[in-house]
């Protein structure tokens, strides 16, 4: 995600197996098999930033999600999620996350389940239990409510013709029943019907348009596991815009139909985009790439898997730099690699997908438009301890605002995150960096990783234990000194 603030131009291992997840699910929460006597409670992962999001006892393959779009985005939409799991614990009752729609009938493994609220949860309880180790299918049809309700932050965005989703970071459980916690990666299918005069697109590849009468069913499928805070679901009278990317790669672009030639010559500048990561990391990580482009008023950019979520008017508003707007697409552009590809796996872990994001959308303004890094890179600094004091370090975030939980998304975790990886490069060197950057997303590829991993990396390809410089940079209330800019100064915090 790209908080966006319009006022002013801006400023100068191994990848962890399934089963590893599933522990550390587990060991979360001390007791996962609840007795069906006891009070339906909500559960979580134990999150330091979320404690009470996602759910212990299982672990997600796959969801297929329905939704039937009544034409207006007013009104709620009809839904059916189906979601195939392993059991890790013995469970008498199964924990969702789901806050937002009307709940109809829950069927476990084919026969009706009863089911109840609890805070955040929907707790289902299936006529048997379930051992541990068994694969088990969920099926709960829902409503699911575009109109948001007082308190709550994201899920449905609606649009000037129709609806989007922002998820990010614990909003997925306001549009479908879920395992709502990054570190639970999972397949989807997604299917979307819809009055014939809108266009549906989702995640991944088509896999079927079927029309019937007025309506019409529009198909998704991903081929790689995605957390379920980067599902994305576009709704709208919108032209669906192809190319070809690096290596043959498929590219769709989904922009209302009345803008598509103005936005074309953004659009066209995502395939070279593609090519210069590809240069500093290695190769594009999934089946699809595009830009969703909603005509919606969000106040930030989003990269939900295989299709960035962009506010329509970055593109249209002429105030906007050509370099500032084409640096933000490769921030979301990058996202795809950090935080998608490799997943936090808790949020506190969040300032290696912001981190990384901002530092390639810097270094792209520095390559392409002659914008120095390090001219950002000392301004950062001296705003770097101010960050802390407000946000908490970059690997230590301070919990969110209450009834605002997007506020984890402070500057502390952007530039002052990128400000971390300017010292580690400045400390280890540009092309021990460089192949540390290439080695993270290779080994971790489709899973989820920690801040611990990423250390551990960095000093096995440096040579050197870096354990003191990543306690410093990521933990420490003061910014430490600067490698190789002794004289950088970071200003008192404003009381």
């Amino acid at each position: 995600m790209l908080l966006t603030p319009r006022t002013a131009t801006p400023g100068a291992g191994t990848r962890a197996p399934r089963r590893l997840k599933a522990a550390l699910l587990a060991s979360a929460v001390s007791v996962c098999l609840v007795a069906a006597s006891a009070p339906p409670t909500p559960l979580g992962v134990g999150d330091r930033l979320f404690p009470d999001l996602g759910n212990p006892g299982y672990d997600v393959a796959s969801y297929d999600l329905s939704f039937t779009y009544p034409g207006t985005n007013s009104k709620p939409l009809q839904a059916v999620t189906t979601i195939d799991a392993w059991t890790t614990e013995s469970l008498d009752r199964i924990n969702l996350d789901f806050a937002h729609g009307t709940v109809d009938s829950v069927e476990v493994d084919g026969r009706p389940a009863t089911f109840a609220s609890a805070g955040e949860d929907l707790v289902v309880t299936p006529e048997e239990p379930l051992p541990q180790g068994s694969w088990t299918r969920i099926t709960v049809r829902h409503t699911s409510d575009p109109v948001s309700a007082k308190g709550q932050d994201g899920g449905w965005v609606r649009t000037k013709d129709g609806l989007a989703m922002a998820n990010q970071a614990d909003a997925a459980h306001l549009v479908f029943p879920c395992n709502d916690h990054p570190s639970d990666k999972a397949m989807f299918t997604i299917r979307v019907t819809a009055p014939n005069a809108y266009t549906a697109v989702a995640n991944g590849l088509p896999a079927g348009v079927d029309k019937d009468g007025a309506n019409t069913t529009w198909t998704y499928r991903t081929q790689h596991p995605m957390a379920t805070e980067l599902a994305q679901v576009s709704i709208g009278r919108s032209a669906v815009l192809h190319r070809t990317g690096p290596h043959d790669l498929q590219m769709r672009d989904v922009v209302p139909a009345a803008d598509a030639k103005q936005l074309e010559p953004w659009l066209k500048k995502t395939p070279d985009q593609i090519a210069w990561m590809e240069s500093k990391v290695g190769r594009y990580p999934f089946e699809t790439y595009g830009l969703l482009m909603a005509d919606a008023s969000t106040g930030f950019e989003l990269e939900t898997q295989t299709i960035s979520l962009f506010e329509r008017d970055l593109f249209t508003e002429p105030a906007y730099p050509k370099w500032y707007v084409e640096s933000i697409m490769v921030h979301e552009l990058s996202h795809q690699w950090f935080g998608d590809s490799v997943s936090p796996r808790t949020w506190s872990d969040l300032w290696l997908n912001e981190g990384h994001a901002t530092w390639y959308e810097e270094l792209y303004a520095e390559e392409k438009a002659d914008r120095p890094m390090e001219t950002r890179m000392k301004a950062a600094y001296s705003a770097s301890d101010g960050w802390r004091a407000a946000g908490g370090p970059p690997a230590l975030p301070k919990a969110p605002a209450p009834g605002h939980k997007i506020s984890i998304f402070r500057p502390n975790v952007y530039d002052g995150a990128a400000l971390v990886l300017y010292a580690l490069r400045q400390e280890i060197g540009r092309p021990a960096f460089e192949r540390l950057e290439r080695t993270w997303v290779s080994v971790h590829r489709d899973g989820t990783a920690t801040t611990a991993d990423f250390e551990d990396l960095a000093s096995a390809i440096s040579g050197r234990d870096l354990s003191d410089f990543f306690k410093a940079w990521l933990y420490g209330e003061k910014t430490p000194p600067m490698p190789g800019h002794p004289d950088w100064v970071s200003q008192a915090p404003v009381k």
